[in-house]
């Protein structure tokens, strides 16, 4: 079996992690790797030292992951609105012989409003998640619309276009 690469991004609030976290389950032979965890620090603070930071910390992680010979299915979620993140990010990873497959999780901005209230999100960040949905659609990445949908469907739809690539 060739090794694949799969990248969930989307805006925050969409799903990526729940999304994730069952897809990793049902994979077998994978791992997961939520680049919000390299930024769990107290206090959190965006300055560039710490971006850097956490980019090295995700690329080193990664190529961990891709090199180690138990893992088929290497799953990275992150929120990635600008394309240059990723870039920056593959630009140094180790992926000969690999294969990448990319998806941007978007939705309607009412059922994102929605899912973020549930999560006792701030106005300001669901306002931020909203304004950021455009982001994605022109990204280089395969689009899964979460509208109504469930975690295990979109899986579902996830795993079938793995098993293609």
């Amino acid at each position: 079996m060739n090794k694949k690469l799969i990248v969930i991004n989307g805006t925050m609030g969409v799903g990526k992690s729940s999304i994730s976290s069952k897809l990793s389950k049902e994979l077998e032979n994978s791992v997961l790797l939520d680049g919000d965890w390299c930024w769990m620090m107290n206090p959190w603070k965006v300055t560039e030292e710490n971006k850097k930071m956490v980019e090295e910390n995700i690329i080193f992680l990664l190529n961990q992951f891709l090199k180690n010979s138990l893992f088929n299915h290497v799953i990275f979620t992150w929120v990635m609105h600008d394309e240059n993140i990723w870039h920056r990010l593959h630009k140094n990873l180790k992926t000969k012989n690999i294969s990448i497959v990319r998806f941007s999780l978007i939705c309607e901005s009412e059922q994102l409003k929605k899912q973020m209230k549930k999560d006792k999100r701030t106005e300001e960040n669901i306002a931020e998640a909203i304004k950021r949905i455009p982001m994605y659609e022109h990204q280089d990445t395969i689009k899964i619309n979460t509208t109504n949908k469930s975690v295990g469907g979109i899986v579902n739809e996830i795993k079938l276009i793995i098993i293609q690539k």
